[in-house]
């Protein structure tokens, strides 16, 4: 466990010094199953002082395409790949592709969410849900997420600077 601790103290280093760049890759990967977490990046980049577009784009973009590579390796439906390269259980698999059965391709909007966004981007892949309405729904969901996040810390940032 402090291994993957101190890998992620410093990737998370390394990618608030790359700044708008560093928010990208970061968003990408917190968007697949790996153990990260955007916001640290984002927190780090927007505190050194940081434009909003670009970190608002740049987020939004990268944590976009991770989740649509999430809903193509579930469109290749090799459960084997999915249990071994995204550490997915078949039986969590299923119980979400059951679930999303009779809801369509908006639940991508949901994707966003801790915990059951990768099993839904993974299973609207493998029930091949219509592509259009995945890509349009994450990317609202996931815009409108980073918005709420940087927004609050903008707010979090000014208030910092007004109580200095």
């Amino acid at each position: 466990m402090e291994f993957w601790k101190l890998l992620i103290e410093n990737v998370s280093e390394f990618l608030v010094e790359y700044g708008y760049i560093g928010v990208f890759f970061a968003s990408f990967l917190a968007a697949t199953i790996l153990p990260f977490s955007s916001e640290i990046v984002l927190t780090g980049v927007i505190g050194a002082g940081a434009s909003y577009w670009p970190c608002m784009i740049s987020a939004t973009i990268g944590n976009f395409l991770g989740g649509m590579s999430c809903y193509w390796l579930g469109m290749l439906g090799k459960t084997e790949w999915i249990e071994k390269y995204l550490k997915m259980k078949p039986d969590k698999l299923e119980k979400i592709q059951e679930w999303l059965k009779g809801k369509g391709a908006w639940t991508a909007f949901f994707v966003f969410l801790p915990g059951v966004g990768d099993f839904i981007a993974v299973a609207l892949g493998y029930l091949r849900a219509n592509i259009w309405v995945v890509a349009i729904t994450m990317f609202l969901g996931k815009a409108i997420r980073y918005w709420v996040v940087i927004e609050a810390l903008f707010k979090f940032f000014k208030l910092q600077e007004y109580l200095a």
